[in-house]
């Protein structure tokens, strides 16, 4: 264990808070779930209920080669949030920033082959097949609007 406690430690481009629990504190970066956070720390050997900010040196950068390339160790294709990759074929598992544009990307590439989804990302509607007659409609008019009425006599 790491002699000093480090309150702040920055992992995948995130700043984590070195009291909570590693298991939920690796939660934080984006693209990393429970069920990958567990499997992250279990390659690694390290306890999931020991504190962040506790952890040794060599725990950490076990931790962050495993979140960088998470393929050479072995984990299952299935937990990994990018299976067969377009451009590559291979199984990816992207974290951060990384993700973001990809997934940017990704919706701006389906907008310009013109595909259904990429149309509906284009116009604002439900991608994913929901139902849109009553619900879905913030921002938008909402109901019928009536004619005013006009007063007795007055045109």
């Amino acid at each position: 264990m790491s002699k000093e406690f480090q309150h702040i430690l920055r992992i995948a481009d995130t700043d984590l808070d070195g009291t909570q629990k590693v298991g939920f504190a690796l939660l934080n970066i984006k693209g990393v779930g429970i069920r990958f956070a567990d499997a992250v720390l279990k390659k690694a050997g390290v306890n999931k209920n020991a504190r962040l900010g506790f952890l040794s040196e060599t725990d950490l950068e076990k931790i962050k080669a495993i979140l960088k390339t998470p393929s050479k160790y072995d984990l299952p294709s299935w937990l990994l949030n990018r299976s067969r990759d377009v451009a590559t074929g291979k199984d990816l598992h992207q974290i951060g920033s990384d993700l973001v544009l990809q997934t940017k990307t990704d919706i701006d590439q389906m907008k310009s082959i013109k595909s259904w989804r990429g149309f509906r990302h284009a116009h604002g509607l439900r991608v994913r097949g929901q139902r849109t007659k009553t619900t879905g409609r913030k921002g938008k008019a909402v109901g019928v609007k009536k004619k005013r009425l006009l007063a007795r006599g007055k045109v």
